[in-house]
């Protein structure tokens, strides 16, 4: 059962060096987030490296992220053809995932109609519950209030994850939908300010390589202790930043090598970073370990 509140990381996909999936470092990895805390994960997203993932490869995560955990496992179905994305949202169906989240059409701009139909019929394919994916920085299609009311008709579109960098949007989506909608914040930088503004969950990135410390945030704002929550965020912002970078998937890799759970191996098109960049970046990661903050149990808050 999902119930889109909590934090769900958007987990990399593991490789091995020759572009294989690396499933042992995935289990070390969804070990780690589920030890933490996580309320669920999500599956071929953006940061799992989407465009590179075959569908038979989203079903082996899937089956082995199944065998490990009983928290939900979202698959992401990020397509450029209806027909595409209606099979993603069947099969995952058919594979046993817990629900899906669903970024509007790869590679074309859509008109406000086409948005809503593209996220409708997604919909109508299939009876896992849905969360769309509200992100026209990256993908430069906004999901708009009046679109989201004609997708809310739709009775298995239960969240969203908000990515517009425009934290009133949340207010603005919890005045219209209440409950009927979650919302989950989906950029790691605003997420404090977005729980505080009524967000239900963090669909989150630089989890993936420090699971304690992003759920120790949610918890601790959960629980009202937001100074605590602020004191952890300002130490874990400037590592946070490293996820709003067109090489996000790279610095988070890094991040996650440099904390002991994961692998850099990246696909093509992509490359591991190199040169001045990944010192910058390295030496991000090593000044926010050197400071690491002594956390409070934050899974036992009431």
């Amino acid at each position: 059962m999902v119930n889109w509140t909590g934090v769900y990381p958007a987990l990399t996909t593991k490789f091995h060096a020759n572009g294989d999936l690396d499933l042992a470092t995935f289990e070390l990895n969804l070990k780690a987030q589920v030890e933490a805390g996580i309320d669920g994960i999500i599956l071929g997203g953006s940061l799992g490296e989407a465009s590179t993932l075959l569908l038979a490869e989203k079903m082996e995560l899937l089956h082995k992220a199944k065998s490990l955990t009983d928290i939900p496992v979202i698959i992401n179905v990020a397509e450029s053809d209806q027909r595409e994305a209606i099979k993603v949202a069947q099969t995952a169906q058919e594979n046993g995932a817990d629900g899906l989240m669903a970024l509007p059409p790869m590679m074309y701009k859509s008109t406000d109609r086409e948005t809503a139909s593209w996220f409708t019929n997604i919909a109508k394919s299939t009876d896992l519950p849905i969360m769309i994916y509200n992100n026209p920085v990256d993908y430069k299609i906004e999901v708009t209030i009046p679109i989201m009311e004609e997708l809310m008709k739709q009775s298995n579109v239960k969240a969203i994850k908000e990515s517009t960098r425009d934290v009133s949007n949340i207010s603005r989506l919890k005045s219209t939908f209440g409950d009927d909608l979650k919302v989950s914040c989906g950029v790691d930088t605003l997420a404090l300010e977005s729980l505080l503004m009524g967000a239900d969950g963090w669909v989150a990135g630089l989890v993936c390589a420090f699971p304690r410390e992003t759920v120790a945030i949610y918890r601790l704002a959960l629980a009202g202790r937001m100074a605590e929550a602020v004191q952890i965020h300002r130490w874990f912002l400037p590592i946070l930043e490293l996820d709003i970078n067109p090489q996000l998937v790279q610095n988070i890799k890094l991040a996650e090598v440099m904390t002991g759970i994961g692998t850099e191996h990246v696909r093509a098109p992509r490359l591991i970073l190199a040169g001045e960049e990944r010192e910058r970046v390295i030496q991000i990661l090593k000044d926010g370990l050197a400071s690491r903050p002594e956390l409070p149990d934050y899974l036992n808050l009431t």
